[in-house]
């Protein structure tokens, strides 16, 4: 018989988790989430901790539902971000209401309107900031942002997370030695 592992999460002061049958309930200061078990999961909240463990002994069931608990946990405590850049001559953001209207090179502005549970900021006209409480929906919007103006590798415009790093091509060369005649 295989050793049924058993996985802990701490949950922080502040936040509020429960178990109602297979679905977790989770209650913070950036909002509520609620997460659906699978049946093989057995989870049980006691103290300041979750604690999961396999009916059958899988580990990759287990290791699966503890990261989604986790992030439910970490999105109603902290909540995620993700930091974009635009870059290029002319490229700007501004936010009207709760919309993005953006200026990338082409004839005419983009309206991005994000999803429900997605708050997007805008800074130095330049800097655009994706924030909310599911992890896997900032993750999304995020790159539908990015989606629309991809950095290209000669010039290095379009939309970029700020961590990224854009690989630069050479372009052309010119051929050496030859002369016009």
């Amino acid at each position: 018989m295989a050793k049924r592992k058993i996985s802990l999460i701490n949950v922080p002061s502040g936040t509020e988790v429960k178990m109602d049958g297979c679905r977790l309930e989770a209650k913070g200061p950036k909002g509520e989430l609620t997460l659906d078990l699978d049946a093989d999961i057995q989870a049980q909240v006691s103290g300041g901790s979750l604690s999961l463990k396999s009916k059958s002994g899988r580990r990759d069931t287990l290791g699966l539902y503890r990261a989604l608990c986790q992030n439910v946990i970490n999105g109603v405590s902290q909540g995620y971000h993700k930091d974009l850049e635009m870059v290029g001559v002319g490229f700007k953001a501004k936010k009207d209401g709760r919309n993005l209207i953006l200026n990338i090179g082409f004839s005419h502005t983009v309206t991005f309107v994000p999803p429900q549970g997605c708050e997007v900021q805008v800074s130095d006209d330049i800097k655009i900031t994706v924030s909310g409480s599911r992890k896997d929906l900032v993750g999304q919007t995020a790159a539908r942002i990015r989606e629309l103006k991809p950095p290209e590798p000669y010039k290095g415009k379009g939309i970029k997370y700020s961590n990224e790093v854009v690989r630069r091509k050479s372009g052309k060369a010119s051929k050496v030695g030859s002369a016009v005649k």
